[in-house]
């Protein structure tokens, strides 16, 4: 989906730095394996395109939050692939932005990427997102029920599917988040994640 706002770019942009800096948190990476695990783990992120990822790695580079290293061996002929790794500024860049909660953590861009890194994520910030999203989409549910509801007489077979088919994944994705926040109040759950 296209960005159509200043506010959009800057919020997708914030969003591909944490997850580059939550990717490199796990081990260090080339550029081509970035992109692709962006690509593969994360929707938000499914288009990304090298033009995207490397100005961002850049930026990253000049903020001091990752290093490069050339060294490491390529096939015969051919440059160097570089790799990136996170510094100690990175992680506790990636640990403050992993703390923030605030409506783009639940919103329908941020919140996958949220929980892509919530075992590097507090317990309390990780119930405060699922039911801040919990919230939002029972918000939109109720939402679409009345408009559905009002409409009913001019839709045609095909609208009203869809329509249906959108009311059934909201509510699928509302039972879901509440069994993740059950679970996350069970006895025994540590507050604390891995670093």
């Amino acid at each position: 989906m296209p960005e159509t706002s200043k506010g959009g770019r800057v919020r997708r942009r914030q969003l591909l730095d944490f997850a580059v800096l939550g990717l490199l948190h796990e081990s260090p990476m080339h550029g081509y394996e970035l992109r692709r695990r962006l690509n593969a783990a994360l929707g938000t992120f499914r288009a990304l395109s090298f033009g995207t990822l490397y100005p961002c790695l850049k930026a990253l580079l000049g903020g001091g939050l990752i290093v490069e290293d050339s060294t490491t061996t390529a096939p015969t002929g051919k440059r160097p692939r570089i790799t990136y790794a996170l510094t100690d500024a990175g992680r506790e860049e990636f640990a403050r932005q992993a703390a923030l909660i605030d409506t783009a953590a639940w919103e329908d861009d941020g919140f996958d990427v949220r929980v892509a890194f919530f075992s590097r994520t507090d317990r309390e910030i990780r119930l405060r997102i699922l039911e801040g999203r919990r919230s939002r989409l029972e918000e939109r549910l109720a939402t679409m029920r009345s408009s559905s509801q009002r409409s009913r007489d001019r839709m045609d077979s095909w609208t009203a599917a869809l329509q249906r088919h959108a009311e059934d994944s909201t509510e699928r994705e509302v039972r879901w988040l509440t069994e993740l926040i059950d679970a996350e109040h069970q006895p025994g759950r540590s507050g604390t994640t891995q670093a």
